[in-house]
């Protein structure tokens, strides 16, 4: 396969994370026997700098023609004044609306290795394994909203949603638990807000196209709750933009550190089917951590198993990125740290974390490229 990847590395940590998931994706590409080429462009603060802009044309352009991008982190100190006119984030969100990329996916796996690293107790980290499927282009981060000024003492922001964005959500969501545990807890707070009575109502006809999958809801105080109750219970959580981005920050604690949770987002397919495009958007769910920038010691590994699903999503490349998680697994099992995740042991850089993970992917690699072509004879 030739596939052509867009890099974002962006600010603070961004640059350190994104080279170690290029490492592990160049050696994916000479193991299977692909063709990756990567191309590096502006977002964020790092773009501010340099033009002006958090989204410069030609990284829009880039990005839309590309196979795939994969994202570092956008902001920082230096344009951390939530009144200026012109702010990193505003990069990222540009990029998720200019791509079209609706659907946000963030799973959550506990790592045994990682067991003791988690505030939470063993016993409820037991069978975790969750998928959070967060809306991303609607909601109250894209609604009408107005800010406060010295003249006027009122500021407001406002949750909008039409039924076909909570539909379009609703079936991806229903779409990976039927390849997972078929199970559905849609979390809103529908006995406050109209939005979300609207987002119950459109998620349950959805339902009603799936009876393979189960379905429940749950208000998002009591999901907020349980999450740390009984994660084990959870399966594919479905929510909303603002409540998404909570819940997955809470939910990065059962895995013990933000450092190990990768993301997706993903696209609206063409024509009647209602699936994903090929093109998404990959990126750690941690920010741009600018106390550690430039220090060699933040975990790459966020980063590194959303390059895995970016070969699974947006490549079809399932084999390849189930090496690259095994190899991720396996240089935990053996013990590899960044200090984040040492706790009271030894810790090692970024660098030698990433380089853990090629070491045991090369080694498992092989093996794999033996077994497809056995596969296929």
């Amino acid at each position: 396969m030739n596939a052509k990847i867009v890099l974002l590395p962006g600010d603070g940590v961004g640059p350190e994370v994104v080279a170690e998931a290029v490492r592990v994706l160049t050696i994916v590409g000479e193991t299977f026997g692909h063709r990756f080429t990567f191309e590096e462009f502006l977002i964020g603060g790092a773009a501010i700098d340099a033009v002006g802009d958090p989204l410069p044309p030609a990284t829009l352009v880039a990005c839309r023609a590309a196979d795939a991008v994969l994202l570092g982190a956008v902001g920082g100190p230096k344009w951390a004044d939530p009144t200026a006119s012109v702010r990193p984030e505003q990069g990222l969100l540009g990029l998720r609306k200019g791509l079209g990329l609706f659907a946000n996916l963030r799973p959550v796996r506990i790592y045994s290795a990682l067991a003791g690293v988690s505030p939470l107790r063993d016993d409820l980290l037991d069978g975790v394994d969750l998928m959070i499927v967060r809306e991303l282009t609607g909601g109250i981060y894209f609604g009408k909203r107005q800010e406060a000024t010295a003249d006027l003492a009122i500021a407001y922001d406002t949750m909008q949603y039409t039924s076909q964005e909570v539909r379009r959500i609703a079936d991806v969501a229903f779409r990976i638990a039927q390849e997972r545990r078929g199970n559905v807890i849609s979390v809103d707070k529908a006995n406050v807000l109209a939005s979300s009575r609207l987002w119950r109502r459109v998620v349950a006809d959805v339902a009603a196209d799936y009876p393979d999958v189960s379905f429940d809801t749950m208000l998002v105080d009591a999901a907020a709750m349980h999450l740390l109750r009984r994660p084990s219970d959870f399966d594919v959580v479905l929510t909303s933009n603002m409540f998404g981005d909570i819940l997955a920050d809470e939910a990065s604690m059962l895995a013990g550190s933000m450092g190990m949770l990768p993301s997706a987002s993903l696209g609206e397919a063409d024509g009647a089917d209602r699936g994903v495009t090929r093109l998404g958007l990959y990126e750690p769910i941690h920010g741009s951590a600018p106390d550690i920038a430039g220090r060699g010691i933040v975990n790459p590994l966020a980063t590194i198993l959303s390059a895995a699903m970016l070969l699974r999503y947006s490549l079809g490349l399932t084999s390849e990125a189930e090496r690259v998680e095994a190899a991720v697994e396996a240089a935990l099992a053996d013990g590899v740290r960044t200090p984040e995740i040492a706790g009271l042991g030894a810790s090692v850089s970024t660098a030698k974390m990433g380089e853990a993970v090629v070491e045991r992917l090369q080694t498992t690699g092989v093996a794999a490229g033996a077994d497809r072509e056995a596969g296929h004879a």
